[in-house]
């Protein structure tokens, strides 16, 4: 997955599912869009959709600094590379 198709599905699940249309990639989606924890659970388990294959704890832990979209990539960048291709 390209970093590219990430964004285009992050983006495409802000607007589904939060109703956020076009967010900045550095907007501080907590500050800016109220962003909260209960959206976070929402989209760790699109990342895990996305990626195939559930978090571990650490991972789960390592997503609680996350603000922007730009970094939501980021992370799911990192998590992919260290996973077998599905």
């Amino acid at each position: 997955m390209t970093r590219d198709e990430i964004i285009t599905q992050i983006l495409q699940f802000f607007r589904k599912e939060f109703e956020i249309e076009n967010p900045g990639l550095d907007d501080n989606l907590r500050e800016k869009h109220g962003f909260d924890s209960i959206d976070a659970i929402e989209l760790l388990i699109k990342i895990e959709n996305l990626l195939g294959s559930e978090l571990t704890q650490e991972e789960k832990k390592r997503a609680m600094d996350i603000r922007t979209i730009n970094q939501i990539c980021d992370y799911i960048e990192s998590l992919a590379s260290v996973r077998p291709a599905n």
